[in-house]
């Protein structure tokens, strides 16, 4: 007797990725002489903002931009984030971007300067370049040799460790120290892995995989690098790229004893400190004495303050401060409002921002969209989420979105596919669009509503 075994294909998840408000971001979609292409990288319109945006970028790699601050106004959904977002895909990965809202300076644990101070140190980098000697190459022996323990007892420790390196060169065979051991352990190293020991400090640093093993499993989470060239001992030059505020917390926290009393005091110790002003001027004097001999490089980053007509008067004031101070990184705001109050004040002043940090600012607009590029824009977003939709149904969003906001639009995409696979069939129509926009009010419906019910509400 025979039954049907069903059998599924175990598919890749490699390109699995959580789909986001601004995926399809890639960058600002310029051509070689700087001009913005109507639709490029993701971005659709807004060619003037997205052309200065990249003079931007350009003054940032250059080293040029430092201590200054750029404003992002506009009315919503005009693509002020997503503008932002695409200068932080430009600069690279190398470039420190902090973004951040400012809503998060509101803390009943830090003060409002202090969570600023945090930001700023955040896009500030430092590229520290360091020429030391290794020995690098993959692993072919890895033994520990045991003695009897020194201290007695029946347990056995480490006397030392022979491990044999293997490059494209020839082989060597290193006796080490027990403590550099530790270090293999904690890097959970095994033969066939690629590591570098550096020669001075015993450090142990694990590469990767060797590409030789690339075949052993047909899915793995490892990274294959190639077999090191040259020979096992070596000058490498080494370069470590960390932010100031990775600095300040590695010297904030406070090495305590092994002893209980030590131990409870750590335990006790709100888990969110301030770091002082005194550590961070440390710190600043140790960097420029790399700086200046050559060993760190600075790497200007970007803060980036999303709604910055959160902030009060305290963090405007310090804003002014912090960007005339040596280290500062390039801030980006954005904001859509228009003539509102300063918060902390009584103030009416453009944007929410006072004069005085609104003088010191470069000011890029983004304009309402038209509504060929809020097809254009609703058909990207349908690319990327692959979802199939009728065109018509695709024509009668883009009618929405002028009625209603883009972002209502782009919103009903995944509920509409829901709905026609609901209704059986794979490709999004126009009654799925209508069905689905029964379902789910936009905020000018929604208020509509309201006004005309007021009664039925509590006030």
């Amino acid at each position: 007797m025979s039954s049907n075994v069903k059998i599924d294909e175990i598919k890749s998840t490699t390109r699995v990725q959580r789909i986001a408000q601004h995926s399809h971001v890639k960058g600002l979609g310029l051509d070689a002489q700087g001009i913005a292409l109507k639709s490029g990288a993701g971005l659709v319109g807004q060619e003037l903002a997205r052309e200065a945006a990249g003079l931007v970028v350009d003054m940032i790699k250059s080293k040029k931009m430092a201590g200054r601050a750029l404003l992002f106004a506009g009315g919503p959904g005009t693509g002020k984030t997503a503008i932002a977002l695409a200068v932080s895909q430009e600069l690279g990965t190398k470039v420190p971007f902090c973004p951040m809202v400012g809503s998060e300076v509101y803390s009943s644990e830090v003060k409002k300067t202090e969570v600023l101070m945090e930001n700023f140190r955040r896009a500030i980098g430092l590229r520290i370049k360091e020429v030391k000697e290794v020995y690098e190459g993959e692993v072919v022996e890895l033994t520990p040799e045991e003695t009897e323990d020194p201290l007695g007892g029946y347990g056995k420790t480490v006397a030392h460790v022979i491990i044999t390196l293997k490059t494209n060169k020839g082989t060597k065979q290193l006796k080490l120290d027990p403590s550099i051991y530790e270090g293999i352990q904690k890097e959970k190293v095994r033969v066939g892995d690629v590591i570098y020991i550096e020669a001075n400090s015993g450090a142990v640093k694990r590469v990767g995989r060797s590409d030789a093993f690339a075949t052993e499993f047909d899915l793995e989470s490892e990274t294959y690098v190639p077999l090191p060239k040259g020979e096992v001992h070596k000058k490498k030059e080494i370069v470590q790229d960390v932010t100031l505020h990775d600095l300040d917390i590695a010297n904030a926290k406070p090495q305590g004893g092994q002893d209980i009393v030590s131990l409870m005091g750590q335990l006790s110790k709100p888990k969110k400190t301030e770091i002082t002003e005194k550590l961070r001027k440390e710190i600043n004097k140790v960097v420029n004495h790399y700086i200046e001999q050559g060993i760190a490089e600075l790497v200007p980053g970007v803060l980036f303050i999303d709604e910055v007509h959160m902030l009060d008067i305290e963090c405007f004031t310090f804003l002014n401060r912090a960007l005339e101070s040596t280290l500062a990184p390039i801030v980006i705001l954005a904001t859509n409002r228009g003539m509102c109050t300063v918060r902390g004040t009584d103030v009416i002043a453009p944007h929410g921002i006072p004069l005085d940090l609104l003088d010191r600012l470069l000011i890029i607009r983004t304009l309402p969209y038209s509504p060929e590029e809020v097809a254009q824009i609703i058909a990207s977003r349908v690319k990327i989420e692959q979802i199939s939709i009728a065109p018509e149904a695709l024509a009668k969003l883009s009618e929405i979105s002028l009625v209603t906001s883009l972002r209502y639009a782009v919103q009903l995409l995944t509920p509409a596919q829901i709905l026609s696979q609901t209704n059986g069939h794979d490709t999004i129509t126009v009654g799925d669009i209508e069905e689905t926009r029964a379902l789910f009010l936009d905020a000018k419906a929604s208020a509509r509503i309201l006004a005309e019910n007021a009664e039925f509400y509590l006030k």
